[in-house]
C-alpha cells in the first residue's frame, strides 16, 4: 500500500483554480518532491493533505486514512513544517518542543529517540527565545517539533527558504536520515540542488501536474521553467565607476561582549553589483542597518552616498532604495496604490509619479493589473514590484535583503534582469542572497565569517584563489571554518 493516494483533486477559490484533477501517490519511505513555479497549487495540496482544507472534488488518502473522514487518525500521523516558520517567537526553545508534544498527547521524553539526532545540536539553546535563533537553528527547532510525536509521514513545504547553502545540506542530510528510518518525506522546494536529491518529484502548474519522474529527467524536459538561460556576465559593461557610492573603515558592532560585525572595512563603487554573503549570523544583516541608517556602529566609520552612517543617517534613509526579505508593499493596497504611496514618501511630485507610474507598468507587464490588490499576486510579482518600487526614486544605492527567497528559478532571472537594468542606470545595487548561481551575477562579492570579511573579490577571483569550481564551493568552503556559533 503506498504512503499516500491523490485522485482527482480540484480546488477553487472564486474564480482562481488552485488545483485541477491532480492525481499521484507516493511510496512508503519515498522522498518525493513537489516543484513548481510561484502560484502553482503546492501550498493548497500540503494543506488538503495534512487535513487544514477540503478538497471541492477528489479523493486523498495518508498511511490508507482518507482526509475528509479520518482527520483525527491523519494528524496523529503526520509531521507538518509551513512555509513560514511555525514556531511561536516568544516562547523558548524548550517551550516551543514541549507545547508541540502536548499537541499530539506525548512528552518530550517519549519523543526523544525520534528527534535526538537533530535536537541534540540546539538543545544547548533550550533556554533562547525562538526568535533570536538564526535560520538554520530555527529550521533545526522547527523540524523537530514536527518529529516529536513519531510520524510516519512528513510534509515540507519550502522548508529552506531564506537559509544559508550550509545549513540547507545539513536538512537535507537530516531528512536522508529519517528515510533511513522508513518515514515517508513529502517536501517542496525552489532549489534545484535540493530538487535532486528527491527520488521523484511531481511538477505542478497552474494547479496541474504536468509530468511526474525522476529529478533529471523532470529537470530536462521543463528546462525553460526549472533551468532558463543564465544572464551573461560581461562586468566590462557595467556601469561601474571609480566613484566609491559605500566606503566603511574598522566597522563594529558590539552586543555587549559580542562583535556581531568585527573590524570590516569595503567599499563599492557607483554602479556596481555587489554581493554581501555569508551563512545565517555571520553578520550580514547587522552589517547592513548599519549601512541604511537602522542601527549605530560601536566603532569604526562610514559613508552611503557621501552622508556618515553615524550622524547623518536620516539623510541616508532618504537618498537609498531597500527592500527586506520579507514582502515590504502593502497587501490591502492595490498595484497603483502602492506605487503612489512610496513615491510620496520618497517626495516626488505628482506629475512625475503619474509619468513614472505609466512608464513601470509597461516595463513589467502590470498594466492590465494595476488596479489588483497586492495580495493577489503571484509571489514573483510581488518581488518584482517591491523592487521597482524601492528604486522608483532612482536612489543612489539600493539594498537588498535576499529579495528571491522562495522564488522559481525563472522569475528569478527576470528579477536579476531588473537588477542588471537598475545597474546600467548607475544604481548601486548591494544585494544579500542565499543562491550562488545569483552570486555569480554579482560584479564583486564579499563573503563573512564570524563577523569579519574572510573573501572579498570579483566571483572568478574568489573561485581561482580558493581552487573551487564555482561560488556554491566557494561559500561552504568558507563557511565550514566558522569557530562562533550562528546563534
Amino acid at each position: 500500500m503506498n504512503a499516500i493516494e491523490v485522485s482527482g483533486l480540484c480546488k477553487r477559490y472564486g474564480s482562481v483554480e488552485a488545483l485541477s484533477d491532480v492525481s499521484f501517490s507516493v511510496g512508503k519511505g519515498e522522498v518525493f518532491g513537489l516543484i513548481g513555479p510561484d502560484g502553482a497549487g503546492k501550498t493548497t495540496l500540503f494543506r488538503i493533505l495534512c487535513t487544514l482544507m477540503l478538497p471541492d472534488k477528489g479523493t486523498a488518502t495518508v498511511d490508507g486514512f482518507d482526509t475528509v473522514r479520518q482527520m483525527k487518525d491523519i494528524r496523529r500521523r503526520v509531521g507538518y513544517m509551513p512555509g513560514r516558520f511555525s514556531l511561536y517567537q516568544d516562547l523558548t526553545v524548550r517551550e516551543n518542543l514541549e507545547f508541540f508534544a502536548t499537541l499530539f498527547g506525548t512528552t518530550v521524553e517519549e519523543g526523544y529517540d525520534s528527534i535526538k539526532a537533530i535536537y541534540q545540536q540546539i538543545e544547548r539553546f533550550e533556554k533562547r527565545k525562538a526568535g533570536a535563533l538564526s535560520g538554520g537553528m530555527k529550521q533545526k527547532l522547527a523540524l523537530s517539533c514536527a518529529l516529536v510525536h513519531s510520524p510516519s509521514v512528513l510534509f515540507l513545504d519550502e522548508p529552506t527558504t531564506g537559509v544559508d547553502p550550509v545549513s540547507r545540506k545539513e536538512l537535507w542530510d537530516m531528512l536522508g536520515m529519517l528515510k533511513e528510518r522508513g518515514i515517508t518525506i513529502v517536501a517542496s522546494t525552489p532549489y534545484l540542488d535540493e530538487v535532486r536529491r528527491c527520488e521523484r518529484v511531481a511538477f505542478l502548474d497552474h494547479g496541474r501536474i504536468r509530468g511526474i519522474d525522476t529529478p533529471e529527467i523532470i529537470l530536462s524536459r521543463f528546462a525553460d521553467v526549472f533551468n532558463p538561460p543564465g544572464l551573461e556576465h560581461a562586468q566590462d559593461d557595467a556601469a561601474g565607476t571609480d566613484d566609491n557610492v559605500i566606503e566603511v573603515s574598522h566597522l563594529v558592532k558590539a552586543f555587549g561582549s559580542f562583535r556581531a560585525v568585527d573590524d570590516i572595512s569595503f567599499s563599492v563603487k557607483r554602479g556596481e553589483i555587489f554581493g554581501f554573503l555569508g551563512a545565517n549570523g555571520a553578520g550580514k544583516t547587522t552589517a547592513m542597518h548599519m549601512l541604511t541608517g537602522l542601527n549605530q556602529p560601536t566603532s569604526g566609520s562610514g559613508t552611503v552616498v557621501g552622508y556618515d552612517i553615524r550622524t547623518q543617517h536620516e539623510l541616508i534613509k532618504r537618498h537609498i532604495g531597500y527592500m527586506s526579505q520579507r514582502f515590504s508593499l502593502y497587501e490591502d493596497l492595490t498595484v497603483a496604490e502602492n506605487i503612489r504611496l512610496f513615491a510620496g514618501i520618497y517626495g516626488m511630485g505628482d506629475k512625475e509619479i503619474a509619468r513614472k507610474t505609466d512608464e513601470l507598468l509597461e516595463r513589467l507587464r502590470f498594466a492590465e493589473h494595476k488596479d489588483d490588490l497586492v495580495a493577489s499576486l503571484p509571489l514573483g510579482w510581488k518581488q518584482k514590484l517591491a523592487f521597482s518600487v524601492s528604486i522608483f526614486h532612482e536612489p543612489g544605492v539600493v539594498f537588498l535583503d535576499e529579495p528571491t527567497g522562495g522564488v522559481d528559478p525563472a522569475t528569478r532571472r527576470q528579477f536579476w534582469q531588473l537588477i542588471r537594468d537598475a545597474a546600467q542606470r548607475g544604481i548601486t545595487v548591494f544585494v544579500t542572497t542565499h543562491y550562488m548561481d545569483e552570486a555569480e551575477y554579482c560584479d564583486r562579492i564579499s563573503i563573512m565569517v564570524d563577523g569579519q570579511i574572510r573573501a572579498l573579490g570579483t566571483p572568478d577571483e574568489l573561485k581561482q584563489r580558493f581552487r573551487q569550481p564555482d561560488m556554491d564551493h566557494v561559500f561552504t568552503y568558507l563557511a565550514r571554518q566558522a569557530t562562533r556559533s550562528s546563534d
